[in-house]
């Protein structure tokens, strides 16, 4: 057979596979970008789980000390601690009492003789408890909660850093040491640390998270000229629905993207999508402020530059000694990254706005302000982690690139950084391990709580009434100075006339007023009032004023001056003793005509400096009424009127009082009649004129029939709210369904 001289020759084998690869600082990235997320979250979650007893710094290797011990965080208690150990009300009231009428937005008589709920706070971190609550016991949701902000803001820097268009080695570092920032000690209040989170500042925590993942979203979406995509607006609504001042924040830090070409389509959209998501809580927010219908605590700014909270009776200032190594660091990677010219330009605007904001909220004629001027400084803090953790990346790569080795290399050099990191930090922590065991133990944990509880059931035995105490800060022993806030959260017709969320009612004032005239070291928290001191003689007809019921005195001294001025001893639960106050009535009928204030003054200070005359209450002053009642140019001028009514035999019976809702019955129809509950302008009225706001916080209405019903109900703000709310979701939800179907084959 004839061979074919065409076959072609054998193709030679293939060379095998070399070992060198040429660096590629991605190939790897991934997995460092997880591990420096994990390592800060990991950290924190043992930290905040109360695994972590102590940290101490030993000579030798390996220079600490750390005692671990069994979680608290899963222990089915009651956390307190701050104004945590108060907060601890709010979802379980949301659960129990808002959220089944159908709505989120109500009102609670529990405390300062009634309160707007959740108008003038954050919705988001309380139905995320009560979501929880579902599934777990109510403590362990409550204090889950209080640590998702912190545990998620690792991953929140990470994506902020991604956004801004740096490799996942570089991203990775700043995550890491960005993460750390949540350890700073130096600081209990401002926001974002686990201090200030354990102190109460969990919803800041979240929406500190939160509003760099939208940064993040929104300088991307820039940069990439996207079209339109709501996930930046529905990140702005639930930054929006966890605090208002990181919204401001960041809104306003992310004005320089507006000059971008792509930027205002960005930018005004997600504004548009998140304001209309968060509207049935934002919209009632901003109506109601305008309103006037919250009170100012009128907060003293911090000022400074250099130092920290150390010392007794001082806070940290924007440089505390912990940060001077951080602010050094952060010099390399802001010089660094101009040099590279990365776009950093919203990073930084992030780190010196709210530092100049800081400086000129303190300033003389600006420092009374809602804005508390320290609450800016956490997105400085953070600003300088996050470019000292750009320092940090960009250094790990030049380093990795420099030494042989390929992928290895760059992954040795990032875990050497990380342990690093982690070391710092742990190095860093004092205090917080012991302020998480406190918080998390509980109420039932402390060495005190016999005393606690015994308090609660002597109160439980008595008839329903509001409950005025005594102020002191020695009653941290239970948990937390506020502890006794919690008294109608332990028994059911008990409210307590203090309680948190200050800002949210305007009988706050007033109540501080009167708990310096019964409590010998009281806390007098709003500035600026003229706060009298232990008085009974002053104390007692302003409680009357509101309807309390009981007194409950912690300092022998009160109890001594409570007995000397005649009110009747009901119980002695050690350390307390409870006292009945002289009877009063939730309504009360009017002896003189109302005077309605037509003063250059403010209502407020009006009704304040009405308040001090305590002996001339009975005639009341007015913001606003009916057109034959006398208008008045100041306060004392009510006193020269001479217009006393009839009510001879008049009574009020038949007084009801549900959560929403208050009835009487009255004989003296057409005569006005106080209503000893805060004003607000969602309470309707039938079967009577107003309700009008009176001296010092209360309602008055004038019965045009004897069955009156004063219920809260949605105004306008709030239905126009809900209606901004539902259409958006909605419209985003067919956005959605028509874009999938078009991507169908």
């Amino acid at each position: 057979m004839a061979t074919n001289t065409l076959t072609r020759p054998a193709a030679p084998p293939p060379a095998p596979p070399t070992r060198a690869r040429r660096w590629n600082p991605d190939r790897t990235g991934k997995l460092i970008a997880l591990a420096a997320i994990a390592v800060p979250t990991v950290l924190i979650l043992a930290v905040m789980s109360g695994v972590l007893e102590y940290v101490r710094a030993v000579p030798g290797f390996p220079f600490i000390d750390v005692s671990l011990q069994s979680p608290a965080l899963f222990a089915a208690n009651t956390p307190t601690g701050g104004d945590m150990g108060a907060h601890v009300y709010l979802p379980q009231f949301l659960k129990d009492t808002v959220l089944p009428s159908g709505h989120i937005l109500g009102w609670s008589n529990d405390w300062y003789a009634g309160f707007p709920v959740l108008y003038f706070y954050f919705p988001l971190p309380a139905l995320t408890t009560v979501l929880l609550d579902l599934f777990l016991p109510y403590g362990v949701a409550f204090k889950l909660t209080t640590i998702l902000g912190l545990l998620a803001l690792p991953a929140a820097v990470y994506y902020f850093v991604r956004g801004m268009g740096f490799a996942r080695v570089v991203a990775a570092m700043a995550a890491a040491l960005g993460g750390s920032y949540v350890f700073m000690e130096s600081f209990s209040i401002f926001g974002g640390n686990i201090k200030s989170t354990l102190a109460g500042e969990f919803s800041f925590s979240w929406s500190f998270a939160l509003s760099l993942i939208y940064l993040g979203m929104v300088i991307r979406d820039t940069r990439e000229g996207k079209g339109f995509t709501p996930r930046a607006g529905i990140v702005l609504a639930l930054t929006a629905l966890t605090h208002i001042v990181t919204t401001m924040v960041v809104v306003a830090v992310s004005l320089p993207l507006l000059i971008r070409r792509n930027g205002p389509a960005t930018l005004i959209r997600s504004w548009i999508v998140g304001f209309a998501i968060s509207a049935f809580w934002s919209l009632p927010l901003a109506i109601r402020v305008m309103q006037g219908m919250t009170s100012d605590m009128n907060w003293s700014p911090v000022r400074g530059l250099l130092g920290d909270g150390s010392t007794p009776g001082t806070v940290a200032t924007p440089l505390p000694n912990e940060f001077i190594p951080i602010v050094a660091i952060a010099i390399i990677g802001l010089a660094w990254t101009l040099l590279r010219r990365d776009d950093v330009t919203v990073l930084l605007a992030m780190t010196v706005l709210p530092l100049l904001g800081y400086w000129y909220l303190q300033l003389p004629g600006v420092e009374l302000t809602k804005v508390y001027n320290a609450r800016l400084l956490p997105y400085w803090y953070i600003g300088v982690y996050i470019f000292a953790g750009l320092a940090l990346g960009l250094a790990v790569r030049a380093l990795a690139r420099y030494l042989p080795g390929g992928d290895g290399t760059l992954a040795i050099v990032s875990a050497s950084a990380l342990v690093l990191v982690a070391g710092a930090a742990i190095a860093n922590i004092h205090d917080v391990p012991g302020w998480v065991r406190w918080n998390y133990t509980g109420y039932e944990g402390k060495a005190a709580h016999a005393e606690y509880a015994g308090l609660m059931e002597a109160v439980d035995e008595l008839p329903p009434g509001r409950i005025m105490w005594e102020a002191n800060s020695d009653m941290g022993r239970y948990g937390t100075p506020m502890a006794l806030m919690l008294l109608p959260y332990w028994s059911e017709g008990h409210p307590s006339m203090e309680g948190l969320f200050f800002e949210s009612s305007l009988t706050t004032p007033f109540h501080f007023l009167n708990a310096s005239e019964v409590s010998r070291r009281p806390s007098n928290p709003v500035r600026g009032l003229d706060y009298r001191g232990l008085d009974f003689q002053r104390a007692i007809p302003h409680l009357q004023m509101y309807n309390v019921a009981y007194y409950v005195a912690w300092t022998e001294d009160a109890a001594n001056l409570a007995r000397a001025a005649g009110l009747e001893e009901l119980a002695t639960p050690e350390p307390w003793t409870i006292f009945a106050l002289p009877d009063s009535s939730l309504v009360d009928v009017a002896r003189f005509i109302p005077s309605v204030y037509a003063g250059d003054d403010t209502f407020l200070d009006a009704s304040l400096d009405w308040y001090d005359d305590y002996l001339n209450m009975d005639r009341w002053l007015v913001e606003d009424g009916s057109d034959e009642w006398p208008r008045v140019d100041t306060v004392a001028d009510r006193l020269l009127l001479d217009a006393p009514y009839d009510a001879t035999g008049a009574a009020v019976t038949d007084i009801e009082v549900e959560n929403d809702t208050i009835s009487f019955h009255t004989s003296a129809v057409g005569i006005p009649h106080l209503v000893k509950v805060s004003y607000f302008p969602a309470w309707r009225v039938e079967g009577a004129d107003g309700p009008f706001r009176a001296a010092p916080s209360l309602m008055v209405v004038v019965p045009t029939q004897e069955d009156v019903v004063l219920e809260f109900a949605n105004g306008v703000p709030e239905n126009a709210g809900l209606v901004l709310s539902s259409a958006m979701v909605l419209s985003l939800l067919g956005w959605g369904a028509l874009r999938l179907r078009r991507r169908r084959p």
